[in-house]
């Protein structure tokens, strides 16, 4: 069960809430002045998707390096138990309907994702330059696609030497979709809205355009619902919203085959393949978590009086709409259904507030947060690969066990009960990456697709 971690993600809008600080915003060229490190930042000069946000030749965001940071290790907690056996409850995801703790944390990031793309956009990613702007896109589109296989296929690499299968296959399969591939096609549509929809003026940046975003995230939701609800799917009709017969899961069964679908997408341990957690269709959805975030962006740069009110306001209506949908729609993280996006975002909005009070208050070190924030996609890089080097036997003195079992035996004796001594293996595996990407941390070099 270790490699689920190779293979798995760490895996009616209410649009008339406090309009006028999005409206604002899309007028407002002018920008209020960020929360930023206590130093300049000698490498923030762009932004990307796991390291940098800030406006061109400015300081780094620190809220947005602790949310993104935090995303990163809840991650690296879902992926790396000491056992999977004893893996709390809040750190995996829900089987199927329903949310738990781990399923806020990849929405999570798209959100902080949306909140770069806010930052940057006509700025260090500019379209008013179409050959420099066309290149960057494609360069991180295609780059998280190309990194994301690479850490799929280590699973592959992995099952030579002798991990494991977790599928109905006796040999482990090259997963197609994943994390990341999930991350570069919500972040394509993203800025394909964008440069549709933002306002354009003479010697002045463009600017998001936030009704318009609205409109779009309308589109997008109530369409998906739509698409759920009315079309067919062979064998199933119209509206199954099951493992087998939903249509997200019919798209990636006729486009990728099971064989190349996370091998845990089964309603039983090793049964047939039915769903990917990952998959096409399902990114649509996904991509209104960025646009979220790019809305919060756009609140962000008001005073701060009425950025904390509005912020608070539509992150507990995103909350209540999801919640209140749910029997319509149910919430599900492995389709990202509408209600889902709502749900999530609406927390998001709140985990941005909580970042900003924890900075302002000074009370909680946050660093380790700062540190994963600023190079999160090499973070989340390196949780993956250790998972798949964990799921490896290695024989020592006689002896065979993987490097996973071999380390919760050792925490075990000094933490008797099971489920803690996993959660420390956990933590154990959060400090060691937090511990290697620290020197980039300390250097300001934050890598970027």
């Amino acid at each position: 069960m270790v490699f689920a971690a190779a293979y798995g993600p760490v895996p009616a809008l209410h649009a008339g809430l406090a309009m006028r600080p999005w409206v604002a915003c899309a007028t407002d060229p002018a920008f209020s002045p960020l929360r930023v490190a206590p130093r300049p930042d000698p490498a923030n000069q762009d932004s990307s998707l796991g390291g940098e946000q800030s406006m061109t030749n400015g300081p780094r965001m620190v809220e947005l390096d602790v949310l993104r940071g935090f995303a990163v290790a809840v991650m690296i907690l879902v992926v790396s138990p000491g056992s999977w056996a004893h893996s709390l409850p809040q750190l995996q995801h829900a089987a199927w309907h329903g949310w738990t703790f781990a399923d806020f944390v990849f929405p999570d990031f798209l959100f902080g994702v949306g909140m770069a793309l806010g930052l940057t956009f006509g700025r260090s990613l500019d379209p008013r330059d179409p050959r420099a702007f066309w290149l960057k896109l494609c360069r991180r589109v295609l780059g998280l696609i190309l990194l994301g296989l690479a850490l799929n296929y280590l699973a592959v690499v992995a099952g030579h030497l002798g991990a494991p299968p977790t599928g109905p296959d006796d040999h482990t399969t090259w997963r197609i979709p994943g994390v990341l591939q999930r991350i570069a096609g919500a972040y394509l549509i993203a800025v394909l809205v964008l440069l549709a929809t933002s306002r354009r003026a003479a010697g002045v940046p463009m600017q998001p355009n936030p009704p318009a975003i609205l409109a779009v995230l309308a589109v997008l939701l109530i369409g998906y619902w739509g698409l759920l609800t009315f079309v067919p799917v062979p064998g199933f009709g119209a509206g199954d919203l099951g493992m087998a017969g939903n249509l997200p899961a019919y798209v990636d069964r006729t486009v990728f085959g099971t064989e190349h679908m996370w091998p845990l997408g089964a309603a039983s341990w090793r049964g047939p393949i039915l769903y990917d957690p990952e998959g096409l269709l399902a990114t649509l959805p996904a991509s209104g978590n960025i646009l979220f975030g790019i809305l919060a962006i756009c609140i962000w740069r008001r005073p701060e009086r009425a950025r904390i009110a509005a912020l608070a306001i539509i992150g507990l209506g995103l909350v209540a709409t999801g919640l209140l949908l749910d029997p319509i729609f149910p919430i599900n993280k492995k389709i990202w259904t509408s209600s889902f996006v709502l749900l999530t975002s609406g927390l998001s909005f709140l985990a941005l507030l909580v970042a900003a009070a924890l900075l302002r208050a000074r009370l909680t070190p946050l660093w380790p947060l700062k540190v994963l924030g600023g190079n999160a996609i090499l973070a989340f890089s390196i949780s993956i690969a250790l998972s798949a080097l964990s799921a490896i036997p290695l024989t020592f003195g006689g002896v065979t066990a993987t490097l996973q079992e071999r380390g919760f035996a050792i925490v075990s004796r000094l933490i008797p009960e099971p489920y803690e001594a996993s959660l420390a293996c956990a933590f154990g595996v959060v400090a060691f990456i937090m511990l290697l990407v620290w020197p980039l941390h300390r250097k300001g070099i934050h890598l970027r697709l």
